[in-house]
């Protein structure tokens, strides 16, 4: 099964019921409950966190991953399509958390359950359950990135620094949960939720009229892309889009602001 890394319902719908696919849900358990693609597997979505001190948002460890890939039954021959009821932000993660594991058969519903449910196709309440298999994952360094890192990449011009978060928390003018407000020097700003069509329909933009806005702000495929927000929740889609767009060399700062802006010696613009 080939599937592209953004795929529309009406897609899904011609092969949904093939044993491959695996359909994960990562909505709240209340909206799984009140209705879901049918054959979807539901996954909280806290399972995308390492949920340990001191920063709790990070990647979850290999151990972690390993536990709940088996859980899923998520082997070299399953594909997995993700959606989630954040406009996208939960499902971006999951694509990125895959990839960090070195798994590409991956897609991401564009346009969500909306989506699903605009273009007339049905719904089940039923619970279903995965296929548990042993899985061992290999995380890849290359999608990561964090303090050190980062602050080697400061003044490198092949480097451009994704800011996913509010214009307000970009300029300082509102902090959330850190002790500095404002942004990593040199950072580019662009809304996570600017990639949507926005009006009721959550698919994504075209891929042109993105890579415009996007290059309007100067973040281009030509560079190396960090991406980041608050707690890597909204920068999960961003991750997404950017290689949606073909981007190829694209890294997530899981830890985000709520490290950096906790951090006594990081650097903070305004």
């Amino acid at each position: 099964m080939t599937l592209p890394l953004v795929i529309e319902p009406a897609q899904l719908a011609q092969m949904h019921n093939n044993s491959d696919l695996l359909i994960l849900d990562l909505s709240s358990q209340e909206n799984y409950l009140a209705g879901h693609i049918p054959g979807a597997i539901h996954m909280e979505s806290a399972r995308l966190l390492c949920g340990q001190p001191p920063i709790a948002n990070r990647l979850p460890t290999t151990q972690q991953l390993n536990a709940l890939f088996s859980e899923l039954g998520l082997t070299d021959s399953r594909h997995v399509v993700v959606y989630d009821d954040q406009n996208g932000a939960l499902a971006g993660r999951m694509i990125w958390t895959l990839h960090c594991c070195g798994y590409q058969r991956c897609s991401f519903l564009n346009g969500l359950l909306l989506a699903w449910i605009q273009d007339g196709w049905p719904l089940e309440t039923t619970i279903n359950t995965p296929q548990p298999a042993e899985v061992v994952v290999q995380l890849n360094p290359e999608l990561l990135a964090d303090i050190p890192w980062l602050l080697s990449q400061l003044d490198n011009d092949d480097c451009c620094i994704w800011d996913a978060r509010s214009k307000q928390e970009y300029d300082g003018d509102k902090v959330i949960n850190a002790q500095k407000g404002g942004h990593i020097p040199g950072a580019c700003w662009f809304e996570w939720t600017d990639s949507l069509r926005g009006n009721g329909d959550l698919r994504l933009k075209p891929r042109e009229q993105l890579r415009q806005e996007l290059a309007a702000r100067g973040i281009t495929g030509d560079k190396e892309v960090i991406t980041h927000c608050q707690t890597h929740r909204r920068s999960g889609l961003t991750y997404l889009v950017a290689r949606y767009l073909g981007f190829e060399r694209v890294r997530c700062y899981d830890s985000s602001w709520f490290e950096w802006g906790n951090h006594p010696d990081t650097p903070v613009e305004r």
